[in-house]
This record gives structure tokens, C-alpha cells and sequence, in this order.
């Protein structure tokens, strides 16, 4: 897996300027540390890809924030309702988040990740 295949699976990331090759990479490169072959066997690209878009989204969001001068790796969850004057808005996040998900649920790409990764479980345990 390399950042041109990560892009042609996933062109909402081709911008190299927002999401670098270095950044891709970083992201391919541990999962590929910490995701086992044998475990994840067929499934183990569309891991890699999912948990390397789940945490570049989450670095986007980090760089917009420190742009306009916030704090970038603030916890943030879901937005759950909003207000502008007369109108808002509101948003069932608990409907599509997994539970237990944690960090996972915080973008669709991680939601996905980790629906695969329960699939493809943690093997037998012998007491």
C-alpha cells in the first residue's frame, strides 16, 4: 500500500497540498506496525486505507483550528445541535456511532475501520 493507491481508493484525499505524502505515509506506515496480516488477511488495504483516513480527517481538523487561531487537538465529539439566530439544527450522532467506538466514532472512516476491524476480531484466547 503507498499514498498513490491510498488516493486512487480515496480521492477525497488528493489534494497533496491538504493531506502530503508524508502524511499519508506516516498514517499507511503504522497501521501497517500495528495491524496484523494474519489476522486481517483480505481485509488488510481497506484497513490500512480507513485508519489512514480516519487520522488524516482528524489532522485536518487540527490544522483548521490552529489556521484561525484555536487550539488544534482540542476533544471535540459530534456535533449534536447548533443555533444561528431562528434557525438550528441537530444531529442524532448516537444512531450511526458504535458503541465503544471512543476515538473511532469520531469521523465515518474510523466508524468503518473499526466495524472491520470487530470483524475480523481478536482470535481465540486460551486460559
Amino acid at each position: 500500500m503507498d499514498a498513490a493507491q491510498f488516493r486512487a481508493d480515496f480521492p477525497e484525499f488528493s489534494d497533496t497540498t491538504k493531506y502530503p505524502d508524508s502524511a499519508v505515509n506516516l498514517w499507511l506506515n503504522l497501521g501497517a506496525k500495528t495491524l496484523a496480516p494474519d489476522r486481517w488477511c483480505d481485509y488488510l488495504d481497506i484497513g490500512l486505507e480507513l485508519f489512514t483516513a480516519h487520522n488524516l480527517s482528524i489532522a485536518a481538523g487540527n490544522q483548521l483550528a490552529g489556521a484561525v487561531g484555536g487550539a488544534p487537538g482540542q476533544i471535540k465529539g459530534p456535533v449534536n445541535s447548533k443555533s444561528v439566530d431562528k434557525v438550528s439544527v441537530g444531529y442524532n450522532s448516537g444512531a450511526v456511532a458504535l458503541q465503544d467506538g471512543g476515538f473511532f466514532n469520531l469521523t465515518t472512516y474510523g466508524i468503518q475501520f473499526l466495524q472491520f476491524a470487530r470483524m475480523v476480531g481478536t482470535g481465540g484466547i486460551q486460559l
